[in-house]
């Protein structure tokens, strides 16, 4: 690897300013800027990606495959019946319950597209773009536990001490946008696990920003009677006391992640509300993604917020969608969830392919893990238990060859018998379509090189059409 100079070395040479961080971050901005914070280094990307953001649409809880996008005619004939034995044996004992009393999907599926591919009735709006989507049938883990799930989803690891995702990106490519964060989560009214969107062992300026969909981003209006000049000298005097401080206490991660939040947050004033305005977008685009309908309403406003933020450089964004844990009540819970999402993420992919955005826009639909064929038939309604062992995810724009279906699971939909796919693969796909080489992007810890994939994974080359 060549020697390149480190961010503090640039700093302690040059005027310890503005100066200095503007350079740097256009240096970043044009993904030459090789970083060593003490600890960290970064690799040039190792191939021209196609894609220059990406965007999470995390869906919390476990959505599940054999009523979305993983039709099972077996299982519509076994309706009630135990999982037979010759299935049984093959799955792994991390799933193993129940295998009992196999619940038929209460939803009818047909083909959809050029491709034909079968999509649920409950997602109308998105079997339109399926021609667009790469569908992931064969993913796959080993813990049927929400949090820890949901952090190697996020993170690659179970433990939540790792970065997410997310902050990984935008240490290795920052923002195209220095006005605006390079990392955004859009939260809806469920509860963030922090692991799930931290910077962990990374500068601690990497971690996402969270935005309230209703408020925006919080604390970002000037504060009445503030002119600009003085908001810009209140700025400097923070910036001199804590550069004063960070010299005594080099490698504090937390004092460079304070004073970048200043300076982002100054400049953030003057752009993000504009960002965030939707007055400005025609009532047919509204209407495309839902936002004048009441059941559609939270989430169009989340995605074509994720629009705009893409179309301004934003590298990752991640929106949270919590509540499929469909324990009972399965119809009542996958009905109400699908209701509210579907026509907003068909309306978000259709506005990005029409405006040109699609193909440098890596999008990425799932959940922490699927749901059991089983029922759980003690609720008055039934519905399905967590299942890590096989659940299906989806992928579009960003180089991805839509139209395709990648990987299985056994007849009754309980395991991946195919091509199985693991979190750490997924994410090396992820940096692939971004033009990362997962072994090139690592950081310096404990005396450890930290990959994004752990100890590493595969990618899944077949989602670009090779």
């Amino acid at each position: 690897m060549p020697p390149y100079c480190s961010r503090r070395d640039m700093l302690r040479t040059g005027s310890l300013g503005f100066g200095s961080l503007a350079l740097a971050s256009l240096l970043q901005q044009d993904r030459l800027l090789a970083e060593s914070e003490s600890r960290g280094v970064l690799s040039r990307p190792s191939h021209r990606g196609q894609a220059k953001s990406v965007v999470f649409f995390f869906v919390g809880g476990g959505p599940s495959q054999t009523d979305l996008y993983d039709p099972k005619t077996l299982l519509q004939k076994l309706d009630g019946q135990d999982v037979p034995e010759s299935i049984a044996k093959d799955i792994p004992k991390i799933a193993r319950a129940p295998l009992t009393g196999l619940l038929a999907s209460p939803w009818k599926f047909r083909p959809h597209g050029d491709s034909g591919i079968p999509v649920s009735e409950l997602l109308p709006h998105t079997a339109q773009c399926v021609d667009d989507l790469c569908i992931l049938r064969s993913c796959q883990h080993n813990s049927p536990i929400h949090a820890p799930a949901e952090y190697l989803t996020m993170t690659g690891s179970l433990l939540g001490n790792r970065p997410s995702l997310g902050a990984w990106l935008s240490y290795g490519l920052g923002s195209e946008n220095q006005n605006l964060p390079s990392y955004i989560v859009f939260r809806t009214g469920e509860t963030v696990r922090p692991p799930a969107i931290s910077s962990g062992f990374l500068p601690s300026r990497f971690q996402g920003t969270q935005v309230d969909g209703q408020r925006g981003i919080a604390n970002l209006k000037m504060p009445e009677n503030v002119t600009t000049t003085q908001r810009q000298a209140q700025l400097d005097f923070m910036e001199a006391l804590n550069r004063r401080h960070a010299e005594k206490l080099p490698g504090n991660s937390d004092l460079e992640a304070r004073i970048a939040a200043y300076e982002l947050s100054f400049r953030m004033q003057a752009t993000a509300p504009e960002a965030f305005d939707l007055t400005a977008e025609t009532l047919e685009t509204q209407d495309l993604y839902g936002l004048n309908n009441q059941p559609t309403a939270e989430y169009a406003k989340y995605l074509l917020l994720t629009r705009r933020l893409v179309e301004r450089g934003v590298r990752f964004i991640q929106i949270r969608s919590g509540g499929w844990d469909a324990h009972s009540d399965l119809q009542g819970n996958h009905g109400s969830k699908c209701l509210a999402s579907d026509r907003p993420i068909a309306g978000f992919l259709k506005d990005l392919k029409r405006r040109g955005l699609l193909d440098q826009t890596l999008v990425i639909w799932g959940g922490e893990f699927g749901r059991t064929p089983a029922s759980q038939r003690g609720a008055a309604k039934p519905g399905r238990d967590h299942s890590p062992s096989g659940y299906t995810m989806w992928m579009a724009g960003g180089g991805i060859r839509g139209g395709q279906i990648i990987g299985a699971t056994d007849p009754v939909g309980y395991a991946a018998i195919e091509k199985p796919i693991h979190p750490n693969d997924l994410h090396a796909t992820i940096l692939h379509a971004i033009g990362i080489d997962q072994h090139k992007l690592y950081y310096e810890h404990q005396n450890r090189r930290e990959l994004v994939t752990v100890l590493g994974g595969k990618v899944v080359i077949e989602v670009f059409g090779a």
